[in-house]
């Protein structure tokens, strides 16, 4: 059995959680609202201020499932408390974003200029040109916006010019040498 499953999720008070049929879990809070669908395999209880994921079967996949929903649950609740943020970072001469209304503007050295939609739920935020914030109460989405960006133009060996995570340690290359 998980270790992680067996522990509850503790509901803070500005938090609301409401199962609907077909293992659908709505929680709703200050940062804005998630849903997620879950697996049958499993069952969530809300009891008072916790909430504990029990699995129904004793199959293999119902033991995997227990764990994840438990944890994906806990973060979603800590996504609408707290919200999660990941920042990029644009190096390169000339290489810079600006945002147009709903869509973020990239000049990453291309012929064109790059628009990417922002999906809703999503704010992101730039600063000097080459800097960019993208917050959001879904953990899943924010990931995943943030790994489109960078998709773009990922950094490269040789100058380490691309759109990059702060944090992100890019292995640089020897370029050629004159012999």
């Amino acid at each position: 059995m998980s270790r992680i499953g067996k522990q509850p999720v503790s509901i803070p008070e500005k938090v609301k959680i409401d199962v609907k049929p077909g293992n659908v879990v709505l929680v709703e809070g200050p940062k804005g609202k998630v849903q997620k669908s879950f697996a049958d395999v499993v069952k969530i209880d809300i009891t008072g201020k916790t909430l504990q994921v029990s699995p129904t079967a004793e199959s293999r996949f119902a033991k995997a499932m227990y764990g994840t929903t438990r944890s994906v649950i806990a973060g979603m609740v800590k996504g609408v408390v707290e919200g999660y943020m990941k920042e990029l970072e644009i190096q390169g001469v000339g290489f810079k974003a600006a945002l147009k209304g709903k869509q973020l503007d990239l000049a990453l050295g291309y012929s064109h200029q790059i628009l990417h939609d922002i999906p809703e739920g999503i704010k992101i935020t730039v600063t000097d040109g080459t800097k960019l914030k993208v917050e959001g109460c879904d953990k899943q989405l924010v990931g995943q916006v943030t790994a489109e960006i960078r998709a773009y133009y990922k950094p490269e060996p040789y100058k380490g010019k691309g759109v990059r995570i702060v944090g992100e340690r890019v292995r640089r290359k020897e370029g050629k040498t004159v012999a």
